[in-house]
């Protein structure tokens, strides 16, 4: 998703048409779809195999995924199913396949995201790496010349500081594969000085440290910073911040899920954003979509997962070369 050079051209909802378009051109991402037994989860990934970005695997109780398919008039006879006898196997078996390799990703259906996670993050059974596990959403803000990533807002509850360092890298390494310009790391808190009754402000300052110390990789980090000076840059102005990231930060790392998810939905339900949903940090992208997402919304979080997929395998490669 490279943004442009002229933010006016950058206005409005062409963000996520630049990213689907991106997905596109890659091979379709084996998918296992995990209990789509209603007809927003299934048909998002039909929908999504339709315009080429997915091939799903629909793992579900026969029964249901039938009588769901037949009330919404889907068409899945081409499709690979995979029995399960209710939602939990669903989970157990889609990871099954991912560790057999036979899917490239996870796909959440009508389930409880902490159903699908409790399988994906299973000591012996998993797809734990030596990363945290953590959930990143990819705005597009109409107003907003710039996607922006917002992380944590789903799995992380109040993370320790050596759990916002991983945030913070897997961030960067979902912006590497989002082709972004740069990673411009906002660690947010309610100020931008550094004060000590003020936790978020103090792990904002070990985060930069980290970043300069090597510890982070990839991206320009910075913080803390309040919302207004982190995507504003008169705001960064008047208060003489001077750094490549105020007023330009393009990820923004929150101090905690509750400010993440309130974040997140306001720019959804208030400034009409889109909001594309991955897991990041386990062996393969995980898809998170909710029932009140739009269809682009579901497009564009499976088009994250391609190019997130495509970007692991890559690097992989080089590491192997190396």
């Amino acid at each position: 998703m490279v943004v442009t050079d002229n933010p006016a051209e950058a206005i409005g909802r062409n963000k996520y048409d630049q990213l689907i378009a991106a997905a596109k051109a890659l091979p379709k991402l084996r998918v296992a779809v995990v209990h789509p037994c209603d007809d927003v989860s299934l048909g998002a990934a039909l929908d999504a195999a339709a315009l080429g970005l997915i091939e799903p695997i629909l793992v579900a109780p026969p029964a249901k995924l039938e009588a769901v398919a037949t009330a919404g008039g889907f068409d899945i006879a081409s499709f690979r199913r995979v029995a399960a006898a209710h939602s939990h196997d669903a989970a157990d078996k889609a990871v099954a396949l991912v560790r057999a390799g036979e899917a490239d990703a996870v796909m959440k259906g009508s389930l409880h995201t902490d159903e699908l996670m409790g399988a994906v993050v299973a000591r012996d059974t998993g797809l734990r790496t030596a990363r945290r596990i953590s959930h990143c959403f990819v705005m597009d803000v109409p107003s907003h010349a710039d996607p922006l990533i917002i992380t944590d807002a789903a799995i992380n509850i109040a993370p320790t500081l050596d759990e916002k360092r991983h945030i913070v890298q897997n961030a960067i390494d979902l912006a590497a594969a989002l082709h972004f310009d740069s990673a411009r790391v906002a660690i947010l808190s309610a100020m931008e000085t550094v004060n000590p009754d003020v936790p978020s402000t103090i792990d904002a300052a070990a985060l930069c440290k980290m970043a300069d110390r090597g510890q982070i990789t990839g991206g320009i980090v910075d913080g803390p910073l309040a919302l207004d000076n982190a995507i504003d840059l008169g705001s960064a102005e008047i208060k003489h911040i001077r750094s490549p990231v105020a007023g330009r930060a393009n990820i923004l790392v929150v101090p905690d899920l509750e400010a993440g998810n309130m974040l997140a939905k306001s720019l959804t339900f208030l400034a009409d954003a889109d909001a594309a949903g991955i897991v990041v940090g386990a062996r393969v992208p995980i898809i998170l979509t909710s029932r009140a997402d739009s269809r682009k919304s579901r497009l564009a979080s499976c088009a994250v997962a391609a190019l997130l997929a495509a970007h692991q395998r890559a690097t992989t490669a080089a590491a192997l070369l190396s």
